[in-house]
């Protein structure tokens, strides 16, 4: 069975479909959980607490073939939220930096790079941010970007180019201080 028909059967009650589809979708919502909030622990009860809210709301599915679109904007909304809890209840937003350090100290090039990375992409606005991390993190296509934030292709596209932009702008900067 396609997934648009697994999707429809999901969405009548048919629990089978629904499982089949979520295991589908489990080690795509794992990464981009993982992507916001820095943590397997926290990555793992983002998953298992989308999937519930996702079974509870399936009914309220309007197209079955946006069915993998409308799971990853609610973890996206989860995850936003999550984020948003934890520089409230720790006063500040969480810091890289401890990260870095710890790179510096194993020697591995490659992976201060990576997080020079994701500082530069933190530092980008919301949807600038959201837009490189489903692009480049989680291989999504345009389409499939526009679809799960709803907004129209062009305007993903320039976000794109706008956050590419603003990264380039930033490393640059980074490798001028540092070179």
């Amino acid at each position: 069975m396609n997934n648009d028909l697994l999707a429809l059967a999901a969405k009548q009650g048919d629990d089978a479909a629904f499982y089949s589809l979520i295991t589908q979708q489990q080690e795509k919502m794992y990464r981009i959980a993982y992507t916001y909030l820095k943590s397997e622990a926290d990555a793992l009860e983002a998953v298992q607490e989308v999937t519930c809210r996702a079974y509870l709301k399936i009914h309220r599915l309007k197209d079955p073939n946006y069915f993998s679109s409308w799971l990853i904007r609610i973890l996206m909304n989860y995850c936003a939220d999550e984020v948003k809890k934890r520089s409230r209840r720790n006063g500040r937003p969480q810091l890289v930096a401890t990260a870095v350090e710890q790179d510096l100290a194993s020697g591995e090039s490659a992976l201060l790079e990576k997080v020079l990375l994701e500082m530069a992409v933190e530092q980008l606005e919301g949807n600038y941010q959201k837009v490189i991390q489903l692009k480049y993190y989680h291989d999504l296509t345009i389409t499939e970007i526009a679809r799960t934030l709803k907004k129209p292709e062009g305007t993903v596209k320039t976000w794109l180019h706008k956050a590419l932009g603003g990264l380039r702008q930033q490393l640059e900067k980074e490798d001028k201080s540092n070179g």
